[in-house]
Parts: C-alpha cells; structure tokens; sequence
C-alpha cells in the first residue's frame, strides 16, 4: 500500500548519561513505507547502528520523535512493541538443541501468553511463515546445523510469525556468500510487496542494495540523510560522492555499477 509506516520527525540519536551527551545525527526528518524495501547504506561509524536501534526501541532518541503506525514509539508498552515491531540482528542465535519449526514458533511469543502453548492457529501462522521463507526442507532439522544462510531465513520466518507491520533488520547479509546475500534481499524485496510490510535494513552490499532496493538512505558523517530511488540518488551525485572517496574506485551512474581503476 506503500503508506508510510515510520517516521522520523527531527530525530536526534546518539548516547547520553548524566554527565555526557554525545550526539550521532541530527534533525533527521524521514518515512519509511510499507510495500517497499529500503536499504540503509553508509561508511562505518555513520550512526546506522545506532538509528536502527533508536527505531528498534533499544535505546531512546536524544531529541525528536519516531512514530510508528500513528503513534510515538515511546507510548507503545513492551508488549505493543512486540506486535508492531520485529527486529532481526547479524547475531548467531544461541539456541542448542532446538529445531526449526521452534525457534520460528517462538516469534508467537507476543501472543501465547505465560505459558507459551501453541494453539492451532499460532501452528498455521508459523507454517505460512515457513512456506513464504521457502524453508519447508529445514523444519525439522537443528538450527546449529544449518548454514549461515540458512539461519538467516529461519530468523526471518521467525520475524514473519510475530505477525508485525515493521521489521528492521542489522545486516542480513553479513557472512554470507554471494548467490545466500542474493536470495536474502530479493525474498526480503518479495516479502514487502506479498505481505506489505514496511522492511528497513541497513547493509554494505552497495551493488545489491542498488538492484534490490525501492529506496535508498544513505547516511554520511555530520547527520546528513539523502533518501531516494538508486537511479534518482545516482542521478543527483550522492552515490558518486559515497563510492569514490577512494581515488582507486568509480561510479557509473548509467549502469548503477562500481568499478576499479587500474583494474584487468
């Protein structure tokens, strides 16, 4: 439906305690929508962590607002919190001992109360979950038995159970090899139009972000936030700008390609 979901209304994020404020990014004003798939992008050390666990709920704006469905993030309870947002992170998951089908079963935990019993409708979302991952194979088997692709669609099934609206994702693709960094970002792109979710990762897969995403968040030192289609942030320069702070690497807007110089 492509409305926007999530807000940013002039955003601080950064870290403070009582004697210390250290702010990341400033005045950032932004949507993020549903139906789409965004793609945060930006050098080390930028603030993406930080943003995504400012929307995440992780830790709390220094200034501004975040607003999620209507409403300010910090007026959800925890439990609210666990039904409108799903947050995936780069983490292994330290789960000994336990299948597939349960640690996606898990994602029900917002809505199977204190005991945690499954009934027949929590079992049918975590199949559909499943199915829409493409992870029927996998069910059975021990999840520290299964490649780092592999867990990573699990964690994402998981995320798809608990039902939210938003899902946030640290770096999917990290450790990945390169056809699992594929598959991850075109089932998180066919995922967002199927179910119309609003799904926001960060990433430092440039190239596959640009063939991939429906919208770009480029972050730059200083709070700087340019947000745009590939083809119009290419088109205005930004993407030229982030690539090439090395004189041995080239963007070709055109193409929406990296190259190296000197390269065979």
């Amino acid at each position: 439906m492509n409305n926007e979901s999530v807000v940013l209304s002039n955003l601080t994020i950064g870290y403070a305690t009582r004697h210390t404020r250290r702010e990341v990014a400033t005045g950032l004003n932004a949507a993020i929508r549903s139906g789409e798939l965004t793609c945060l992008l930006g050098e080390n050390g930028v603030g993406k962590s930080t943003l995504l666990r400012t929307l995440s709920a992780f830790q709390p704006p220094l200034q501004g607002q975040v607003i999620v469905g209507g409403r300010e993030l910090h007026a959800y309870s925890d439990h609210e919190l666990a039904r409108t947002i799903g947050v995936v992170l780069t983490e292994r998951p330290d789960v000994p001992q336990t299948t597939v089908d349960e640690l996606v079963a898990l994602g029900r935990s917002p809505y199977t109360g204190f005991w945690g019993r499954l009934t027949e409708t929590d079992r049918k979302v975590c199949h559909e979950a499943i199915g829409l991952v493409g992870i029927e194979g996998l069910a059975s088997r021990l999840v520290s038995t299964l490649s780092d692709g592999e867990r990573q669609k699990v964690m994402i099934a998981k995320a798809l159970a608990q039902q939210t609206p938003v899902i946030l994702l640290d770096e999917p693709t990290a450790f990945l090899d390169y056809p699992s960094k594929v598959d991850i970002l075109l089932l998180l792109r066919r995922i967002s139009r199927e179910a119309d979710k609003t799904i926001f990762l960060s990433t430092h897969d440039l190239e596959l972000a640009l063939q991939t995403a429906d919208t770009l968040w480029l972050m730059e030192h200083g709070g700087r936030l340019s947000i745009g289609t590939p083809r119009q942030l290419a088109a205005d320069g930004v993407l030229a700008r982030f690539v090439e702070r090395s004189a041995g690497v080239s963007f070709d807007a055109q193409r929406l390609s990296v190259s190296i110089n000197g390269g065979r």
